[in-house]
């Protein structure tokens, strides 16, 4: 289907992060769109003021008239994560409209234009968006679909006037297969979405696969270690081809320099903590240089970004509490983050909210999590969200707390989470997981603000 015959897009999930991007483009492209989703968040509320008409009932007697009958100049954009049983997806399906998962259409949008995909199990949404924020701060342009929202800009999508487009490559259920960039980054290949890819070899294939759909003439950008050929190293490392030297903290933030064959920058401030940042930022800038933009307006821009909601967030920043708010439902995410949290505030307790994602999930990691979570001072933890899955015997909450060798840890609802920390007022709080554990946050963020 070409981008220019679309009209009318509906969404089956549009309340996603990567869904509604998509259809704020679509928007503003001038193109009806409407779609549906289980649950009113502040995102679906962004959208409707927006101007796009969002149905939360399941029900084909919901949907707007324009998409009860199929026609040629109507997409329906949907996610994985809608069960297969859900009444507005069948009815789709049923009647044969067009139907295209959220990657199909990116790569779609992305046919003709310079495509930088950023791809990788853990990493991508903070580095798509600071290549993104680089480009557009520079003055550089280009057109963005995040996986996150971009504090700068309070948005997941960028609109540029130019012919360049940062997408944020997912290789869950390998949808990253349908692009076909000119630089292509992968950020990290650790095991994760096995109850799709079984093994970790298979999620290896898969990223080699999306590496040898580079153009002709394109750049892939890999993080050191990985086992990809024809690829330009980074890391922080005397040894990657693109570098970050010198790391120190100095006040709250961290400076580092950057080298590679070509070209040095000194002295690069950037407000997101932790080393795996630093190394996300290493590539963005390679990135740049290697479009032609000017060292100190890339510095500069680095400088001020803001970082991304949910990534490493402070929430809470003052004499008597820090709160601080993170995705992280890896146990290589968490670790990065429990690392960046000690290098900042090395004698403070830590007290770690933590919200397990997926029963498949924390079955085959129990141990990595275990490992990573004992290293708190205090934990709480949430039951397993199950997002698309149904519950798998014996895995839950306690399943995973029995293996954590730390002896201040239990299991709370999130609301007695809520009352806890108004009895407790932890001067060092850290909220993790990607389920539905922001649904606290700003309760949280009110008690300790009025403590």
């Amino acid at each position: 289907m070409e981008l220019s015959k679309i009209k009318r897009v509906f969404f089956v999930g549009v309340g996603g992060i990567g869904m509604s991007a998509l259809a704020r483009y679509f928007a503003k492209r001038g193109q009806l769109v409407c779609g549906y989703d289980k649950t009113r968040t502040k995102l679906t509320e962004t959208l409707e003021s927006e101007g796009i008409l969002i149905t939360y009932t399941d029900e084909v007697s919901s949907l707007p008239e324009a998409f009860l009958n199929p026609q040629d100049d109507t997409l329906v954009v949907y996610t994985p994560a809608i069960p297969k049983d859900a009444k507005v997806l069948n009815h789709f399906r049923d009647l044969g409209f067009i139907l295209k998962k959220r990657s199909e259409v990116l790569g779609i949008i992305s046919t003709g234009m310079f495509c930088i995909g950023i791809a990788g199990t853990h990493g991508k949404t903070t580095t798509s968006s600071i290549v993104a924020h680089i480009l557009t701060d520079t003055g550089y342009g280009c057109t963005a679909f995040l996986g996150g929202i971009a504090s700068n800009y309070n948005s997941n999508v960028l609109y540029g006037t130019n012919n360049v487009v940062v997408v944020e490559a997912d290789e869950y259920d390998r949808s990253f297969l349908t692009l076909h960039p000119d630089v292509a980054v992968i950020t990290s290949m650790d095991a994760d979405h096995l109850d799709i890819y079984g093994d970790k070899n298979q999620l290896e294939e898969s990223f080699k696969l999306y590496a040898s759909q580079l153009k002709a003439g394109g750049k892939l950008y890999v993080h050191e270690g990985l086992p990809l050929e024809n690829s330009t190293s980074y890391a922080a490392s005397q040894t990657a081809n693109a570098k970050a030297l010198n790391l120190r903290v100095e006040g709250a933030k961290f400076v580092f320099d950057y080298e590679d064959d070509n070209q040095n920058i000194n002295d690069i401030s950037l407000m997101l903590p932790g080393k795996h940042n630093v190394e996300n930022t290493t590539v963005a800038i390679a990135i740049a240089l290697q479009l032609g933009i000017d060292q100190e307006k890339v510095k500069q821009a680095v400088a001020n970004f803001k970082g991304v909601k949910r990534r490493f967030e402070y929430i809470v920043n003052n004499e008597s509490q820090i709160y601080i708010d993170d995705y992280a439902h890896h146990p290589e995410e968490l670790k990065a983050c429990f690392d960046a949290v000690r290098q900042l505030y090395p004698q403070k307790k830590l007290t770690v909210i933590f919200q397990p994602h997926l029963f498949s999930r924390t079955r085959d990691f129990a141990n990595e999590f275990a490992s990573v979570l004992s290293t708190a001072d205090e934990l709480l933890l949430l039951d397993i969200y199950p997002a698309r899955e149904l519950p798998l015997e014996g895995i839950d909450a306690q399943f995973l707390l029995n293996k954590i060798t730390l002896l201040n840890k239990r299991i709370l609802g999130k609301d007695a989470v809520i009352q806890y920390v108004k009895n407790e007022k932890p001067e060092l709080i850290l909220t993790v997981g990607a389920g539905d554990i922001d649904t606290i946050i700003e309760q949280l963020k009110n008690i300790l603000n009025n403590a």
